[in-house]
């Protein structure tokens, strides 16, 4: 199975940032499509970001466009989602996600999903 792990949670203030990191291995996971959920107590798991597998295209939720980055390194299998002007609101825990397609990370229908992460924002 293809692994993927988050890392880079924590607690801010409103209008601070974060970076969290996701490691895939296990497969030929090279070309695969990643992203970024989050989950909040009592709501659904809900789309955040995603790249495709060449890193040429990226998908941001309206709620977090042009507040949060995504980007995929090409030295290792690794994507970043860069959170800036954070709200209270995205108070969550940020799950990653990898598929062989863009459209089903997007979609939230890949199969692979880290463990998760917390990310904690203070007003």
């Amino acid at each position: 199975q293809v692994q993927l792990v988050e890392s880079g949670g924590g607690l801010v203030q409103a209008g601070g940032s974060l970076r969290l990191s996701c490691a895939a291995s296990g497969r030929t996971v090279s070309m695969y499509a990643m992203g970024w959920f989050r989950q909040a107590p009592g709501k659904e798991r809900e789309f955040v970001a995603a790249i495709s597998g060449s890193g040429l295209s990226t998908y941001y939720a309206d709620s977090v466009k042009g507040r949060f980055t995504i980007v995929r390194a090409n030295a290792k299998n690794t994507v970043y989602l860069q959170m800036n002007s954070l709200k209270p609101e995205d108070t969550a825990v940020y799950y990653c996600a990898a598929e062989t397609s863009t459209r089903a990370v997007v979609g939230g229908t890949g199969n692979y999903w880290g463990q998760g992460t917390q990310v904690t924002v203070s007003s």
